[in-house]
């Protein structure tokens, strides 16, 4: 799985990880944040939290365009500091008034320019890994190894905004103000991508780009006239369609955040416990990645018995942990949101080698057809909790009954299960959308494409707020069902476009 792979991937992976990391503590807790700390609907609260995700994801695009003109590592170096800018105003606890509202939005807005400037390019940096020859065949494994290494900080990032919310609140300061010092977490975290970019940064210089005088990168363009429009019509198709991805996968936010704060079992006792101690997956993910090196061809026999080791010690704490299990524990609702990453890390290798097998059969599907089929899967999903929303109060009525006899709730395990199945639609999709773009866009734009990619992104982002419009007096499986129903429409003219965007990578 890490074999064959260039360097560099791995130190800009590590980068990134640390940045993810600071982010996803930050957005685990955010939309919550806005509704006690300013007292604002789950509509206006989803607007903003849509509005900044929006932001996040457009601006790659002007950072995109910055790149292909002045470079690639000097784009990723700015945004970080820009971005630390954003993170320190937004940890100060100003309270609730105007000032500390205006505050948040020039927070808001530096952070979303900053990781524009940022996230895109260096993604750019490792699709160009990949033109060397030597690792063109690796390009896909290796963007799901990147994106792996993105979810292990996203893994964390929950467990950390909760225990250090509730850190800052022993320490005397109130629910608001401890929220700051989850927001605070970000600065370390990009203070450590920092170091490790520079740290490592010759594994990775050549991809960097642009000249020490600020002078337009040399690029190399063999496309004709017709293969460059063949190329950017088969982009904008892709781009499309995963605005309603991001629409729909994004909820988990904003009303999959509501739907575990509000309808979901707030205790669990017992082996139900266990998933909500993220030391117990890390645990799981390690149980996986020793099996894969056990039963590796290609493993030494030594290998071989460091995964027995590593399998024996994972199963001895999990059995350890079970054994201390004691009474219930409490759920708080942004723990949900550590199931996604890790069940990217837990199954990128799973992913991997089922594509691996079926590309030696010369049957792994192209990347446009597996962007599809991950449409159709996050419909799947949103099909499940539809039919877990039967016969739930709508929001608007639970918010009045709530602690009472009165209240519906659900398993967690719900949630948990619909985060699964998000997620294979999530790992059909994403780093597969990333690589495809990384491989069609003409050399002279691909800066400018892969910030296309992130505008799409931002678009999908922005509509995440129909789901809190739609929070209130609807019932709960209507809500569901309009994503159900954008991501099968989105699916069906994926596949009708298939011959378009399969002829554009040959």
């Amino acid at each position: 799985m890490f074999k064959g792979q260039p360097k560099g991937l791995f130190a800009l992976a590590l980068a990134n990880t640390g940045e993810r990391f600071g982010y996803y503590t930050m957005i685990a807790v955010f939309a919550l944040f806005l509704r006690a700390n300013f007292g604002l609907s789950a509509g206006t609260a989803g607007t903003i939290y849509s509005s900044f995700l929006m932001l996040v994801y457009f601006f790659p695009l002007i950072g995109g365009i910055m790149a292909d003109k002045f470079g690639f590592g000097k784009m990723v170096t700015s945004g970080i500091m820009i971005m630390f800018a954003g993170y320190l105003l937004l940890s100060i606890p100003l309270g609730g008034g105007t000032v500390a509202l205006v505050a948040m939005l020039a927070a808001l807005l530096l952070i979303g320019f900053g990781t524009g400037l940022f996230k895109g390019n260096l993604q750019v940096m490792v699709g160009d890994l990949y033109n060397d020859p030597q690792y063109a065949a690796k390009r896909d494994s290796g963007f799901s190894l990147f994106y792996m290494a993105i979810n292990i900080g996203a893994l964390f990032a929950p467990t950390a905004a909760i225990k250090i919310r509730e850190w800052a609140m022993t320490l005397g300061f109130d629910g608001n103000a401890a929220y700051h010092f989850s927001f605070a977490v970000a600065c370390v975290s990009l203070i450590a991508s920092i170091a490790i970019y520079y740290a490592f940064r010759s594994w990775f210089k050549h991809v960097e780009g642009g000249h020490a005088k600020g002078d337009k990168a040399q690029i190399v363009d063999t496309l004709t006239p017709e293969q460059t429009k063949k190329r950017m019509v088969a982009l904008f198709l892709v781009f499309a369609v995963v605005i309603f991805f991001w629409m729909s996968f994004h909820q988990n936010g904003l009303t999959l955040t509501y739907f575990a704060d509000e309808f979901t079992e707030r205790s669990a006792s017992g082996i139900a416990s266990m998933p909500f101690n993220v030391f117990n997956l890390v645990a799981v993910i390690a149980i996986v990645f020793a099996l894969f090196s056990i039963f590796d061809k290609d493993a030494t026999q030594k290998g071989k018995w460091i995964g027995v080791g590593v399998v024996a010690l994972a199963c001895a704490y999990l059995v350890w942990q079970y054994t201390r299990l004691s009474g219930s524990i409490e759920i708080s609702a942004p723990i949900f949101q550590h199931f996604n990453p890790f069940y990217v890390v837990a199954l990128t290798p799973v992913s991997m080698a089922i594509f691996g097998a079926l590309a030696k059969k010369g049957k792994e599907p192209s990347a446009p057809r597996k962007i599809a089929y991950g449409m159709l899967v996050a419909a799947v999903a949103f099909g499940l909790m539809a039919f877990a929303s039967i016969g739930l109060n709508t929001p608007a009525y639970q918010a009045t009954v709530r602690g009472g006899v009165e209240e519906t709730l659900v398993s967690p395990y719900w949630l948990i299960t619909v985060y699964l199945i998000l997620t294979f639609g999530e790992l059909l999709l994403s780093p597969m959308g990333i690589s495809f773009v990384s491989k069609v866009a003409p050399p002279k734009y691909k800066g400018m494409m892969m910030g296309m990619w992130f505008v799409a992104t931002a678009l999908g982002n922005f509509l995440v707020q129909v789901g809190g419009h739609l929070w209130g007096p609807l019932p709960l499986w209507v809500v569901w069902s309009v994503f159900l129903g954008v991501c099968v429409i989105s699916a069906v003219f994926m596949f009708a476009m298939m011959k378009k965007l399969e002829a554009a990578t040959e």
